[in-house]
């Protein structure tokens, strides 16, 4: 049986290559959304920790309005990061989108090549027992007149 070739294969290695290039994109935009939500946890956690600080005995008026201006520099720094957030859950899901769209192209041509690949394992299988049937055919009929 001859060897198969599928002809839309540089088409489907650059589907491929497109697909990798999408996932390696998603992959950056979650990694920065999950940096952003470890950076809201600091925030939230420094808080508490400058919120109790704060009430403890033996700071003076001024000292307790510095941590009030450095608690309130946390709500905003928060704030900034539940920006950040919002914005990056939007490009997480771009991305996704251009990934999922980008392996299901790859998946049409992938079972473009098993269909076509299956077709020609069958056609090969079909010639090959014509092939055997010619011969036994060409045997038989020697046998007969021999």
């Amino acid at each position: 049986m001859r060897k198969y070739n599928f002809d839309l294969e540089s088409i489907l290695l650059l589907r491929k290559y497109r697909e990798q290039e999408a996932e390696i994109a998603l992959g950056k935009e979650v990694g920065e959304l999950n940096r952003i939500e470890k950076n809201i946890a600091d925030v939230a956690e420094e808080k508490v920790r400058s919120s109790a600080e704060r009430y403890r005995l033996g700071y003076t008026v001024s000292e307790m309005q510095v941590f009030d201006m450095y608690m309130q520099r946390l709500d905003w720094t928060k704030e900034k990061l539940l920006e950040d957030a919002a914005k990056a859950e939007v490009r997480v899901e771009e991305a996704r989108k251009v990934y999922i769209e980008a392996e299901r192209e790859r998946d049409v041509l992938d079972k473009v090549k098993k269909e076509e690949t299956r077709e020609h394992r069958q056609h090969g299988f079909m010639e090959e027992a014509k092939t055997l049937d010619d011969v036994s055919n060409e045997a038989f009929i020697k046998n007969l007149t021999a």
